[in-house]
């Protein structure tokens, strides 16, 4: 796929502005994704605080891209390929957006937990279910990048790994309620952060099938993994 092949060399750059600016969200989302994880795993409350406060930039950077495509689709009245860019990226903000208020969630999760004694214990458990959706959202905007179906495909497949991982981490820390009651506040808190993490794991297989939609031109958000993967590789 060429995004480069327009008559109008000034609607080339708009298109590669807004892709451009897309990846620039992505990658703040990545590092607020980061920070939070590693600030509900280390308890680090000054962390977890500047995670709580920045969910601001995402807002911001998701407006204007929007307003930026807006203009787009209002002024050049885009066809085919080029509509398919502005849709997928619009679309593809919002789950960013998204992705950035999880983020947010965990961080005040986890500002509460680092200021209990209670917590130290547990607030580990989700680590590697964090790392899992982190990998997928990182495959996910390199996916994009590359405009690589293939790879967005690879990435989405490994939703299923994390939908398991959330379940034992959920089996554990019920043990541990169980186990010691006057913790389970916390506890929850913690189960609560790991929802958090599971949902930017959907959050970004949904930009996997904006990227297959982007070029392929087919809306795959409803068919199967097994469908996808029959109809595309």
């Amino acid at each position: 796929m060429n995004l480069d092949q327009h008559t109008s060399h000034r609607f080339n750059e708009e298109l590669e502005d807004v892709r451009a600016r897309l990846l620039e969200m992505g990658g703040l989302v990545e590092e607020q994704c980061r920070k939070a994880l590693k600030a509900l795993t280390k308890g680090n409350l000054e962390l977890a605080i500047e995670v709580a406060n920045s969910d601001y930039r995402i807002n911001e950077m998701e407006v204007e891209i929007n307003a930026r495509c807006m203009d787009i689709l209002a002024l050049r009245q885009p066809a085919a390929t080029d509509l398919r860019v502005v849709v997928a990226i619009i679309r593809m903000t919002a789950d960013l957006e998204r992705i950035g208020d999880e983020a947010e969630k965990i961080g005040r999760f986890a500002q509460t937990l680092a200021e209990r004694r209670d917590a130290g214990a547990f607030r580990g458990d989700p680590k590697h279910l964090g790392k899992l959706a982190i990998a997928v959202l990182r495959g996910a905007l390199d996916a994009f990048a590359r405009l690589d179906v293939s790879a967005a495909i690879e990435t989405a497949a490994q939703d299923p790994e994390i939908d398991q991982e959330f379940e034992s981490v959920t089996r554990l820390l019920i043990s541990h309620m169980m186990e010691q009651p006057a913790a389970v506040k916390s506890l929850l808190r913690v189960n609560w952060c790991a929802r958090a993490l599971e949902r930017i794991g959907d959050h970004a297989v949904n930009l996997c099938e904006e990227v297959i939609f982007l070029v392929k031109g087919s809306d795959v958000r409803h068919l199967s993994l097994k469908e996808v993967q029959d109809r595309f590789l």
